[in-house]
């Protein structure tokens, strides 16, 4: 049984150590946001180019796409930077990229850190998860969910805002960078139909429709069978992954950690790690091996004892 909660771990924390864990950096962010893009950079070159082995490098290019709404995710948070500019503008660039908008998506995401996998309240259990194979293909395909998005900035830019966790005062702000968004994919589609150019199509919107199903089965570790309870220690997941896939994922796979602590930066939860990595009831082993015992369970809504087991 649990002993103790987040926010009794947080209260212990020393003040050297909060002082570290909460230390911003502009260099440390922008070390790994430079290596993220010359990266991409380099899977545009080679799509471009028609370089052997395109299926591979289109399968790369959408995965550094998608995995771009783990810097969104961030930077509403304002963490990844410690100037407030590049925070707005990187999350900017990261929401035109995944079709979401930033602003919208910050008040969607601040309810879901408040209310924790809360039913009812927490704006991400609005889409319930999959139960049955048919419903776990449909999730992972990420269809689904592209189609949501599109239809999320049409709805902001035409209506004002019903969502209740988007305050009266951020409604106009939610409107205004819908039409701003949707008008600039206007004009690159305009743009691309003048100039005959399918460029768009295959360095953008063909790899990220290739990577949407990776970040779904990302994304569905995060919290699906965890039990509704307030402690962050226990309603989230930590899953121990590779390199590639932190580096991805900019160290959101320490999810537990992120939400215990939700101002530590990305580059310091690995540091965080440590302190509370007894206290976590839910250690998974791998993205692969979560997602094979998700779906071979039966979609039954019971972890298995290997999920349930702490490391």
């Amino acid at each position: 049984m649990q002993q103790v909660d987040h926010k009794t771990i947080i209260a212990s924390l020393t003040a050297a150590q909060r002082t570290s864990l909460l230390q911003r950096s502009d260099a440390a962010g922008l070390k790994h946001f430079a290596a993220y893009l010359a990266a991409m950079a380099l899977c545009t070159l080679l799509i471009v180019q028609q370089a052997p082995l395109q299926p591979l490098v289109v399968l790369m290019q959408g995965l550094f796409i998608v995995f771009l709404f783990t810097l969104l995710h961030e930077t509403v948070h304002r963490t990844p930077f410690a100037s407030e500019s590049l925070n707005l503008w990187v999350g900017r660039f990261c929401g035109f990229l995944v079709f979401l908008g930033p602003e919208w998506f910050r008040y969607f995401h601040f309810a879901h850190h408040r209310y924790t996998h809360e039913p009812g309240r927490d704006p991400e259990l609005a889409s319930a998860k999959p139960e049955t194979a048919l419903q776990y293909l449909t999730y992972i395909s990420g269809i689904p969910e592209t189609f949501q998005r599109i239809r999320t900035l049409f709805r902001n830019a035409i209506y004002a805002n019903r969502d209740a966790y988007v305050p009266i005062k951020g409604k106009t702000k939610v409107m205004k960078e819908a039409r701003i968004q949707l008008a600039l994919y206007g004009a690159l589609i305009a743009a691309s139909i003048a100039l005959e150019s399918t460029f768009l199509v295959w360095v953008w919107l063909v790899p990220f429709l290739v990577g949407g199903p990776f970040l779904r089965g990302y994304l569905l570790a995060e919290h699906a069978r965890c039990p509704h309870v307030a402690s962050m220690l226990e309603n989230t997941r930590t899953t121990f992954t590779t390199p590639l896939v932190r580096f991805l994922a900019w160290n959101m796979p320490y999810h537990v950690e992120h939400h215990a602590y939700p101002a530590v930066p990305f580059y310091k939860l690995p540091e965080f790690h440590e302190v509370i990595r007894g206290e976590i009831s839910y250690l998974q082993d791998g993205y692969v091996r979560f997602n094979r015992t998700y779906l071979k369970d039966g979609m039954s809504g019971k972890l298995t004892a290997e999920n349930q087991s702490r490391d």
